[in-house]
């Protein structure tokens, strides 16, 4: 190691955001320590401190490509695990209002379905290979130390499974706590501001469960993806994974009510706007329990507004940004933030102190990344009880997205940008190309 700046760095939380945050920081420190207050299993299967880690979790192409710059057999060695490739567009049956189904064709890339506790698993065993980081369970941390001065983060408290408290001192410290508790207790305790927030208030409800994929199940489709409606706010998702499954999830806007046992799980199927995935799995073996959880608002926190903010300290991920989780952004944006932050330390490994006002460069360079899919968070404003500020143009914006579904419907090579946004490959800016634009207010005006 020859471009180490430091001798030890501190990350909290072992999801996909804190793993790959481990990776990325152990090129430039001595040692790092990750430290998760759960017990990690030896296996596959979910952790207790994560309830809704047996919802369906989607690694979009985007967050596959982020991980793979820093697991590079990570594609292979998930595929080995179990995880199933589909072929985005051809093998994905997209259904949403006014499109039952869309177009189906090959858009020339694939993604991987999995469960969240295969992705964990996978990525940990790569982390527990690399010499230089310790993975440490049960170590739940309580309080981020400040420096004398205010000014900086010096290291961390922490309480081990004995319930012995533990302080460990740090060079630089990254929160992936998920709801990023401990950054907002050190901004009040130092005296700083807590970030302005914006929240989009949908009141999800979801449930899952598992089923065996029957023989009888259908060749045209490998998933179904189901986009409610802006009337009935009821939506689904079956996907495959390991162990010859589906996992399929429903989801109701506002409060609605979920379903409990299998009987209710298939007769709520049936009433999404059409039935797809209820004829799919009204005949299969259900596996396992039904999983329901809920989901009160999406929140992006704008850290990109501070002026001031503590030194050798940076959160990511859910501190930052909570994504509407039928959209199955959260894992890849997790990843592709810690690709702005390698990119970041990089450029700034010659300085005298790389880690100054490190924080503040992270925030701004992140908001492309998270633009995209907020944009997509934003179109749940299409539900009537939705809280929150909707944005000035979201008519207009609802009327230009409905034309470009139009003209990618006709046309291949837009609907493969359309998909490559959808999964992160690109910003959102690519579908400004002027051609689609042309083409997308030229069918506006002929509608009017």
């Amino acid at each position: 190691m020859t471009n180490l700046l430091g001798r030890h760095a501190i990350v909290i939380g072992a999801g996909i955001g804190g793993l790959t945050a481990a990776k990325a920081l152990s090129s430039y420190f001595a040692s790092v320590t990750v430290l998760e207050r759960d017990d990690l299993p030896a296996a596959p299967i979910a952790r207790s401190g994560t309830p809704q880690a047996r919802q369906i979790h989607v690694l979009l192409r985007g967050g596959l490509d982020a991980l793979i710059e820093f697991f590079p057999e990570s594609e292979t060695e998930l595929e080995r695990a179990g995880a199933v490739r589909v072929r985005v567009g051809s093998e994905s049956r997209l259904e949403m209002p006014g499109f039952d189904p869309f177009p189906q064709r090959d858009l020339g890339f694939d993604y991987l379905c999995m469960t969240r506790p295969l992705v964990e698993f996978v990525l940990r065993r790569f982390v527990e290979q690399q010499s230089n980081i310790a993975l440490r369970s049960g170590c739940r941390v309580t309080q981020l130390v400040e420096s004398p001065d205010r000014n900086a983060v010096t290291g961390v408290r922490y309480d081990e499974a004995n319930k012995r408290s533990t302080e460990l001192a740090a060079d630089f410290v990254v929160d992936a706590s998920s709801r990023g508790a401990l950054t907002l207790e050190l901004l009040d305790r130092v005296g700083l501001p807590r970030p302005e927030e914006t929240a989009v208030g949908i009141d999800l409800r979801y449930a899952t469960t598992m089923f065996e994929i029957p023989p009888s199940a259908p060749r045209d489709w490998r998933a179904v993806l189901h986009r409610p409606d802006a009337q009935n706010g009821r939506g689904g998702l079956l996907v495959p994974v390991e162990n010859n499954r589906w996992q399929v999830n429903l989801t109701g806007m506002h409060g609605q009510l979920m379903p409990e046992n299998i009987q209710e799980f298939i007769a709520f199927a049936k009433t999404l706007r059409t039935h797809t995935i209820h004829d799919a799995i009204k005949d299969a073996v259900p596996i396992g329990p039904i999983h329901r959880f809920g989901f009160p608002s999406s929140a992006r926190r704008h850290f990109e507004r501070f002026d001031s903010f503590p030194d050798r300290l940076l959160p990511l991920s859910d501190v930052i940004c909570r994504f509407n989780p039928a959209f199955g952004q959260g894992m890849s944006v997790a990843a592709q933030e810690v690709g702005v932050l390698k990119r970041l330390i990089e450029a700034r490994a010659l300085d005298a102190d790389p880690f100054k006002r490190l924080g503040q460069s992270f925030f701004v360079a992140i908001q492309d990344f998270l633009d995209t899919p907020w944009t997509v968070t934003e179109s749940d404003y299409i539900y009537e009880k939705t809280r929150g500020q909707r944005p000035h143009d979201f008519q207009r914006r609802l009327q230009l997205n409905l034309a470009l579904q139009r003209v990618a419907a006709e046309d291949a090579a837009v609907h493969k940008v359309m998909s490559e946004v959808t999964h992160l490959v690109k910003r959102a800016s690519a579908l400004r190309d002027p051609q689609i634009i042309k083409r997308v207010t030229a069918l506006i005006s002929a509608s009017a």
